[in-house]
């Protein structure tokens, strides 16, 4: 008998964590989902004074490799409006990278978009995927998003607008579905 007052406990906790959990979720099914295009660029700088992105780990062998397999980098690049630098800044481009491939040059990339301004200021997308960073056009996975984009799926393209050895630009365009 003593066991049956914390039993009675536990499962009212249950139902109610339930019913908490099932209004959640109703509560979507009600929300419009919306869709969302995005157009910006991102810049990236691997030397100089302000470095963008920085290499933080790699193999005994990536120097060897001429895909620079295994080499690992940070980034936090400025997201702009235009291709130029100098054009509005619209968010930062943070996460890292990693070189994945051994027989063609292409990257796996965890990357958030994070709005520092306009109507999508505070919000976020991530985006996951490899990037084959040779190829004209590549496409990667919207995972999730923050703010006004939350839940968020999708599809992200980036066309390489410019690149040289230390900085690169990259045109991107994305469909975002979300609540």
């Amino acid at each position: 008998m003593e066991k049956l007052p914390f039993f009675l406990i536990l499962l009212s906790l249950a139902i109610a964590a339930a019913n908490e959990a099932d209004e959640g979720s109703s509560n979507r099914r009600h929300a419009t989902e919306k869709t969302t295009r995005l157009h910006f660029y991102y810049h990236e700088t691997t030397s100089g004074k302000n470095p963008t992105a920085v290499h933080v780990a790699q193999t005994a062998s990536t120097k060897k490799s001429p895909t620079l397999f295994g080499l690992v980098n940070v980034m936090d690049d400025p997201l702009t409006e235009g291709p130029e630098l100098t054009s509005k800044l619209v968010g930062r481009g943070q996460g890292l990278y990693a070189s994945s491939g051994l027989e063609e040059l292409s990257i796996l990339m965890v990357w958030t978009v994070v709005f520092k301004s306009g109507k999508y200021s505070g919000s976020s997308v991530t985006v996951l995927g490899r990037n084959p960073i040779s190829h004209p056009r590549r496409e990667m996975s919207i995972v999730g998003g923050t703010g006004v984009f939350r839940l968020a799926r999708g599809v992200l393209t980036f066309r390489t607008y410019f690149s040289n050895h230390t900085v690169a630009v990259i045109e991107v365009d994305a469909v975002v579905i979300h609540f």
